[in-house]
């Protein structure tokens, strides 16, 4: 990593996606600083290569929570479990996240990329707001630059934003629905949601002296980045990713936005690696963040 991970001992830290690929490069550089961290896995087992990154003399300050991000109920749970536990919160990295190719449904009725890509997120952000503002924590959410640019084959005309249109939306469950769904932008959608109600959140926090911040950590070599690859392409993923940066490349910025003193105070902000960047007006439109934010609470009230 470019810049030092800073002593992190007695930091109590939630990171999610922390199973495999940047988000276990994450989790494991911050237990090794010093960190209690936290994670939550479908599938404990999977934890064990977490485990075995993170080292025997830092293994004792990893905490595995059994829950399907994707579910509401296990969400509400999985948060519960760690404000049970955990006075204080002081890093929180919501870079859990998946691209589906075709349109599947969430057990509560909402298509998979709102569910695991915005709504886990979402959910974390709110219901450990309590830890979260006594440990002026800074909130990470790993987001994607589809938001800005939906188009998959980019070699000519301009940037196509990914849209979010609320208007007459009763349920989340009517958004990225069956009708005209096209795989890539229902992720950007997803992902433009995360850095909406982010920006939302960054104000409510700030007071408490919280910050909430959104990345793209750069075109990783990813399970998610070969499920985006165009289909005339996929018979050239193997040499397509030797050309992507490597999760551990892509987990510095992450890193840095989570830890690095000079960003202490800076909230509200997109970066595309370690440059901050702006994002497609309706994220920063207020009425359809409080819509969005409404729709959230809806969803996770049931």
């Amino acid at each position: 990593m470019k810049n030092a991970i800073p002593d992190l001992t007695d930091k109590v830290a939630v990171v999610t996606g922390a199973t495999g690929g940047m988000g276990q490069i994450i989790a494991a550089g911050l237990a090794r600083a010093g960190a209690h961290v936290i994670t939550i896995a479908r599938d404990p087992a999977r934890a064990d290569a977490l485990r075995a990154r993170v080292g025997p003399q830092a293994v004792n300050r990893l905490e595995v929570i059994t829950g399907d991000l994707s579910r509401r109920e296990d969400v509400r749970t999985a948060a519960q479990n760690i404000v049970d536990r955990h006075d204080q919160i002081h890093l929180l990295i919501n870079n859990a996240g998946a691209h589906f190719p075709e349109h599947h449904v969430s057990a509560d009725g909402v298509e998979m990329h709102i569910a695991l890509d915005y709504l886990a997120a979402y959910g974390l952000m709110t219901r450990l707001d309590g830890p979260l503002r006594r440990g002026r924590a800074r909130v990470v959410n790993v987001a994607s630059d589809t938001l800005n640019d939906t188009r998959q084959v980019k070699l000519a005309g301009r940037p196509r934003p990914a849209t979010l249109d609320l208007t007459g939306v009763d349920d989340l469950a009517e958004v990225n629905s069956a009708a005209g769904f096209v795989p890539f932008e229902a992720y950007a959608r997803a992902k433009l949601m995360t850095v909406t109600a982010g920006y939302a959140l960054a104000r409510g926090l700030a007071a408490d002296g919280v910050t909430v911040n959104a990345l793209h950590p750069g075109i990783v070599a990813t399970s998610i980045v070969d499920d985006l690859v165009p289909a005339p392409l996929r018979p050239f993923r193997a040499v397509i990713r030797r050309s992507l940066l490597t999760p551990a490349q892509g987990a510095e910025t992450a890193l840095r936005i989570a830890t690095d003193p000079g960003l202490a105070g800076v909230t509200g902000r997109y970066f595309n690696r370690d440059v901050e960047k702006t994002t497609p007006p309706v994220s920063h439109h207020e009425g359809t963040q409080q819509r969005l934010l409404a729709l959230s609470r809806l969803h996770f009230a049931h």
